[in-house]
């Protein structure tokens, strides 16, 4: 199938039909392009960045996506408000709704997309598998058929063998997507996917793929113009996932014969070409270890880890877009296209890894990069954000807060500037996946380029083992929260002092660290004892005693939130703060975390077991999995929340009873709301 030639018309104004990073990364090119931006946006987001950024923007409507980013009618009338000639999706809500295309269409609005029967040929993942094998391209083992009957999907499963993917035709992104390792799992996996897929796409057909045991996920950037040219921008490896979703991204993939590479990348052009595809595009493919490589789907939009073909080909692809919106052809050739150096991505993500990546939600305190403070180049990180410091994150829309791009020579200088630029990241207010980030840069499996799409699974105990703290570190911490202790005083006078001032001698100051799950368990505190130096002379250094151990410290403040601490000679730079009673330290390699508390200071009151169960998150609930009344066992399921588009299971916290639900299926809850009343056994 060839594209359509004629040229579309240009346009001097874009809507951009999105939010968030990618909301603000289109328009900051669309303004050095000299074109005129317009943003849209819901409740939720009435001062959200790419709002404040845009040169217009229109209200959509409520916080729900359903009656806002995915309204079509309210988007086309924002559009024709503003007299925008062109509206670019970016990624997820309308960019790969083939109905929206038709209805741009019949405004005369430009799509800065492919057309709706590319998206439809692709959008169906079980014709677009069949679409693929009539063009040669490799397919993975699998079922895409038509029938949806349980009994037959069964079948197909033990047909094809475990362990299998269920995935959701219509689906992308991870959502109403599931492996499952035997028969006695597939019924309940169906039914969660269903529900999912039924809830972010309103299809609940499904798929099945044999699922590849230590596969990794190479995508490959394609390109393709209204005159019949297409060009591949080489490929990226994503292998690295959790729940399907990407956290961290790399281009080139490593290990790639320049054979493979080109074998892979005509493959891809191929398959762009048998739907007729126009703009930017994504196959992406399943690489087994022996080199052989499947077809698994192709995203018609630009994808989120875009950044890191843009840094090895030194190509703007929104630019690209943008021109093959308007008609232009290709800027380049494929001979005309080259790699240089590697580049990776890192996904910021507003969740808590430790609580089996919970989102989380709450107000950004602080949302900063300290390039200058960690002696980092400019032009080799880049920072895509939708958020700045004082933003609120939301229950409504997906937890993504920002992509952190790296760029070096080669793959383990562009790693290291990685780790450091992670350090160097600061966000405060909500919880996230940073440290978690760390640990997986940082793991000797990543560093060796030792990828698969089970990474996270395979290295879960090492990426969330508790790791040893060194006495140093305690000496380092508690010298932190002296020092903060130390500028709390405003005065010279001795009466405005807060470490015990004394006459005749320094005052020794008792305190606890420990790690903050622990801190309502002194019994879990390493005890540090510290001795202060005299005040009259403020250069003196600190004498710390650890248990048997005695270090002698100083602390500089550096740039920002930098500091150096030395002790007994030995100097370190440290990204260093002290949040309420939680002394954050954290250095290219890891983020330590130590409640800092005098123990004069301690608190030794018990704490009440709540006989409740409260929820962890903003969302809605999808199914109450028991009744009322009911003898539960600790750690059967409860109930099902939806938050941030995901699943989430709550479970029973010990033996007991339920005694009464305070909700319902469907009811929308509040962080910390009582979900229900739940009677523990003694």
């Amino acid at each position: 199938m060839s594209p359509t030639t004629h040229s579309a018309p240009r346009f001097d104004t874009l809507l951009v039909a999105n939010r968030g990073e990618i909301a603000c990364r289109v328009m900051r090119t669309a303004r050095r392009m000299g074109l005129r931006t317009v943003a849209v946006y819901s409740d939720a987001d009435a001062n959200a960045r790419h709002v404040r950024e845009a040169d217009e923007a229109v209200r959509l409507g409520p916080a729900a996506a359903r009656e806002s980013y995915l309204n079509v009618e309210a988007v086309i009338e924002a559009a024709r408000r503003t007299g925008a000639g062109a509206i670019h999706p970016g990624y997820g809500f309308l960019s790969e709704n083939g109905a929206f295309v038709e209805a741009l269409e019949a405004a005369g609005i430009v799509f800065v997309g492919p057309p709706a029967p590319a998206i439809a040929a692709m959008g169906d993942k079980s014709a677009a598998k069949a679409r693929m094998q009539d063009a040669g391209v490799p397919l993975v083992p699998g079922y895409h058929g038509e029938g949806q009957d349980d009994a037959l999907l069964f079948e197909e499963a033990g047909r094809i063998g475990y362990p299998v993917l269920l995935k959701a035709s219509a689906g992308g992104g991870g959502k109403g997507m599931r492996v499952v390792e035997n028969d006695g799992e597939f019924q309940a996996a169906l039914d969660g996917c269903r529900r999912e897929s039924k809830a972010a796409f309103g299809d609940d057909r499904m798929l099945i793929e044999k699922y590849l045991v230590q596969p990794r996920h190479v995508e490959v950037q394609v390109f393709c113009d209204r005159h019949g040219d297409g060009v591949y921008l080489f490929e990226r490896d994503c292998s690295v996932q959790r729940r399907h979703q990407k956290v961290l991204e790399e281009a080139p993939a490593p290990g790639m014969t320049e054979a493979l590479r080109r074998e892979m990348g005509e493959a891809a052009v191929r398959a762009a070409r048998e739907i007729g595809y126009v703009g930017a595009g994504t196959v992406e493919f399943l690489l087994d270890a022996d080199q052989s490589f499947y077809f698994m789907e192709m995203n018609t939009r630009l994808q989120v880890e875009h950044p890191v073909t843009e840094m090895i080909t030194g190509q703007d692809l929104v630019e690209w877009q943008l021109r093959v919106a308007m008609g232009e052809r290709l800027p380049l050739a494929q001979d005309e296209l080259t790699i240089t150096g590697h580049s990776f991505e890192a996904r910021l993500y507003a969740e808590d890894p430790e609580q089996d990546f919970l989102p989380a939600t709450g107000t950004l305190s602080r949302f900063a990069l300290d390039l200058a403070g960690a002696g980092l180049e400019a032009d080799k990180v880049r920072l895509d954000s939708g958020v700045e410091s004082g933003d609120a994150v939301s229950m409504h829309y997906d937890p993504m807060l920002a992509k952190l791009i790296v760029h070096g020579d080669d793959r383990a200088q562009a790693l290291a500037t990685l780790n450091r630029a992670l350090a160097a990241l600061d966000v405060r207010g909500v919880v996230t996946n940073r440290a978690f980030l760390q640990r997986l840069a940082g793991h000797p499996a990543f560093r060796a380029a030792e990828l698969d799409t089970r990474f996270i699974e395979r290295h879960e105990a090492t990426l969330f083992a508790e790791r040893e703290t060194a006495p140093e570190v305690y000496a380092a911490a508690a010298l932190i929260g002296l020092h903060q202790l130390a500028r709390e005083c405003e005065s010279d006078s001795p009466w405005d002092r807060h470490d015990g001032f004394r006459l005749n001698a320094a005052h020794t100051i008792r305190i606890a660290l420990c790690a903050p799950e622990h801190a309502a368990d002194e019994d879990d505190a390493e005890s540090v004892t510290v001795v202060e130096g005299r005040r009259e002379r403020e250069s003196a250094p600190w004498q710390l005693s650890l248990k048997d151990q005695t270090f002698s410290a100083t602390l500089e403040p550096l740039e920002g939130d930098a500091v150096a601490v030395t002790i007994d000679g030995h100097r370190r730079r440290l990204q260093a703060r002290r949040d309420d009673n939680v002394v954050v330290m954290v250095d290219p390699m890891r983020e330590t975390r130590l409640y800092w508390r005098r123990i004069d200071a301690i608190d030794h009151g018990q704490r009440e077991t709540e006989s409740t169960l409260t929820a962890p998150m903003h969302g809605t609930v999808v199914a109450l999995l028991t009744e009322a009344g009911t003898r539960v066992e600790k750690g059967m399921p409860l109930m099902v929340m939806e938050a941030m588009k995901m699943e989430h299971t709550l479970a029973a916290p010990a033996d007991g009873h339920v005694e009464r639900f305070h909700f319902a299926a469907g009811d929308t809850v509040g962080q910390g709301d009582v979900l229900l009343e739940f009677a523990p056994e003694e």
